[in-house]
């Protein structure tokens, strides 16, 4: 349930709502999607959209923080290297971070946004606080305490975290393309699946404000589905959608006019 929940706050909250500005929401519902992203342990928001709004900006070159194509490292190797790089290698480079004066203006108006981004190792700790002591309610024992900090916590963080990563790098490398972008984005449907619609990534970047990433039929997408209950439940609202006209337009495979 927590990976469901963190999930979601990930990419319905720190991705779609703080990053993209796909829909609008209630400052509650704001607050507590900023929470669950937060707890999933990726970064604080305003470090996690500033560096999601430079790939965007330059993404597949330079400067872009975690392209798998850094370009000038070719054959096998250099495939597998830009693969690491993209997924786990590029949070450990000595390069500049995205600068948040340029990036998130917005964002660092927001009060919200801003004090979710100071209390993000709180929602971090309560993240594995919460597993330890639903463990020790349910079986009143300090092991059942610990397999519950393992389980829903540890090992929850890390999956979700492994998931996240590999839209950079699996989404980038493999997988085919729908639409025209000037970069090497991919759709891989699997990772979809524990990405809640992340994995439609190539249609993601076609239209990055879209709140849907699952944009044709039986492109399964759980954050865009969410999105759309709460719109219509009144709890969003200017949600971004993209015209069946422009979907044809960017499409790799239209028919010639």
């Amino acid at each position: 349930m927590l990976y469901l929940l963190t999930g979601l706050g990930t990419s319905v909250g720190f991705h779609r709502l703080f990053t993209h500005r796909s829909f609008k929401t209630s400052r509650p519902l704001k607050i507590g999607l900023g929470i669950l992203g937060s707890m999933a342990a990726q970064g604080p928001v305003l470090q996690w959209a500033a560096t999601h709004r430079r790939h965007h900006e330059v993404a597949d070159s330079a400067g872009d923080p975690h392209t798998p194509h850094p370009g000038g490292d070719h054959g096998e190797g250099g495939a597998i290297r830009g693969l690491f790089h993209a997924h786990l290698g590029w949070m450990f480079s000595a390069q500049e971070g995205a600068n948040p004066d340029r990036y998130i203006p917005d964002l660092l108006a927001d009060e919200d946004v801003r004090w979710l981004h100071r209390t993000f190792p709180i929602w971090v700790a309560v993240g594995l606080a919460v597993p330890f002591l639903a463990g020790l309610a349910l079986t009143g024992t300090w092991a059942g305490a610990l397999a519950g900090l393992l389980w829903g916590g540890l090992v929850r963080v890390f999956l979700l975290q492994h998931a996240t990563f590999s839209v950079n790098s699996i989404c980038h490398s493999f997988g085919p393309r729908r639409f025209q972008t000037g970069d090497a984005s991919r759709n891989v449907w699997w990772l979809s699946l524990i990405t809640f619609g992340e994995g439609w990534h190539n249609n993601h970047h076609a239209f990055p404000n879209s709140a849907r990433f699952g944009l044709m039929r039986g492109e399964a997408d759980l954050g865009g589905w969410l999105i759309g209950a709460l719109e219509r439940m009144g709890w969003a609202w200017d949600v971004v959608r993209v015209s069946p006209h422009r979907l044809s337009q960017r499409r790799v495979d239209r028919p010639a006019e």
